[in-house]
């Protein structure tokens, strides 16, 4: 095969076998593994085995375990038998544990025994980035999305599925009464082959009933009265108009370099009460006096505002109006005006609204206003249909009011979220595949989560810095 560039012929020997470190370049993202691995504390930070045992058999260093497994993170190989095929045939794989070969179980029982360990391990790159100052000064955004956990849809079960599970099945036994019964004025002295079959069928569906109930009994017992039979831990969410059963991972990234600075995975399928939780984790993380969070209008929940700004955090996102006033053609709450000084409001007539009661909803101190002048307004028909337009109140709107001028004077701040954190679920939902995780459990997923943002954050690393930077950069 001439004018093609020819390989090496499979049969020829050579003198001197060729060194298995010439394979990999010195800019090889493998390198930046070896090193960052070898100067943690592995025992500090909790991995079991570091010290081994003075009997019994050999057992690998968690060192070269954590390698193998940020190495198949970071090239989307996420399987225990998938790493175990790659130690025995990638070069690279081999040159960084040292042509260790250890088989599936082994690799999934590291990862299932020191996942608080591993978990650190990704804080610990989090660390390294801000002590490299790869962080913006002052501004994450936060979000959160859904990913699928171990559990199909069919063994997950909410009071609203049994009930409805259990209608289709009454459904069918009726169904094939009817037929039977049909059957048997047919034929009244002896079964036929399809008055058996039937019979087979409602035995079945009746089974199915009695295993419902069971369900049923599990259900009622279960704090948020839902059941997952795959995953103890997994719930069902709302998803895209639709629902998925699996998690809802909160991360908080920086807006500078799109590194994530803080994430957790929850069991809660909606947002209103993470904003202060992610806030106070990444302003820890990056130990800054104040920091400022933009977030979209999921977050939206005043005791949450408040409790960000208590603890200098200023948040920035739009207010979710849940008024229905707008939709029936009246003014809504935007067309009132509210003068601190007076601590009155001014309605679009022009007439004040003064103080008149004090009340607690829910817990929460509203102040009602209202004008003694609606029943002769020109615009009451536009107002209210009431005798008069009453506007509540809270305590604390004042710092509502104040986030609502923040992002007025920020106009770009949401194209700054979305810019930053949309593409992060999007790269990570790539990299994770068809199915999202593969353990079960919220500790085991958290694990898996920590895996997953350790190898994005260390890719972003390497293409901002350059490998043999990022490398100088530790050793130092």
């Amino acid at each position: 095969m001439k004018r093609f560039i020819q390989g090496q012929d499979r049969t020829q020997s050579t003198l001197l076998p060729e060194l298995l470190d010439e394979y990999i370049t010195e800019d090889n993202p493998v390198r930046v593994i070896d090193v960052f691995v070898d100067q943690l504390a592995l025992s500090e930070l909790g991995f079991e085995g570091v010290h081994p045992a003075q009997t019994g058999r050999p057992s690998y260093h968690p060192a070269a375990m954590l390698k193998l497994y940020i190495y198949g993170y970071l090239n989307r190989i996420q399987s225990s038998r998938r790493l175990e095929a790659e130690a025995n045939r990638n070069v690279e794989l081999m040159w960084l544990i040292a042509r260790l070969n250890p088989d599936f179980k082994t690799i999934a029982r590291f990862r299932n025994e020191n996942g608080s360990a591993i978990r650190k391990v990704c804080s610990q790159f989090v660390e390294l980035c801000r002590r490299l100052n790869l962080f913006a000064d002052s501004m994450v955004a936060i979000d959160g999305s859904k990913f699928k956990a171990v559990n199909s849809s069919d063994h997950n079960y909410t009071q609203a599925k049994i009930k409805s599970r259990m209608q289709a099945v009454e459904k069918n036994i009726q169904q094939y009464l009817d037929d039977l019964e049909a059957a048997d004025i047919i034929s009244p002295k002896q079964s036929t082959p399809h008055q058996i079959r039937l019979a087979e069928r409602i035995a079945m569906f009746q089974a199915q009933m009695k295993v419902l109930e069971t369900i049923e009994a599990e259900v009622q017992s279960t704090p948020d009265k839902q059941l997952s039979q795959t995953d103890p831990d997994a719930r069902s969410m709302q998803h895209r108009g639709g629902g998925i059963v699996g998690y809802n991972v909160q991360t908080a990234v920086d807006t500078q370099h799109h590194l994530i600075v803080a994430h957790e995975v929850t069991t809660v399928g909606h947002d209103r009460t993470q904003l202060s939780n992610m806030g106070k984790q990444a302003k820890d993380v990056l130990q800054k006096e104040t920091l400022t969070v933009v977030a979209d209008k999921g977050y939206y929940k005043g005791e949450e505002v408040v409790a960000c700004v208590t603890e200098g955090i200023t948040p920035i996102m739009p207010k979710c109006l849940t008024s229905g006033n707008k939709a029936n053609g009246l003014f809504d709450k935007r067309h009132f005006v509210y003068d601190p000084k007076s601590n009155t409001y001014q309605c679009p007539a022009g007439e004040l609204l003064i103080e008149r009661f004090r009340s607690l909803e829910k817990g929460r101190p509203h102040i009602t206003y209202w004008s003694s002048s609606c029943k002769n307004c020109t615009l009451k028909s536009s107002c209210t249909t009431s005798d008069q337009r009453r506007i509540k109140r809270w305590e604390n709107e004042a710092i509502l009011d104040q986030m609502q001028s923040n992002l007025e004077s920020m106009p770009e701040a949401m194209k700054i979220r979305r810019c930053t954190i949309e593409h992060t679920f999007g790269t990570l939902k790539h990299w994770m595949g068809a199915s999202h995780f593969l353990m079960k459990t919220k500790a085991h997923v958290s694990t898996e989560m920590s895996l997953h943002i350790l190898a994005y954050n260390m890719k972003r690393v390497i293409s901002i810095m350059g490998s043999v930077a990022l490398m100088k950069a530790m050793a130092a």
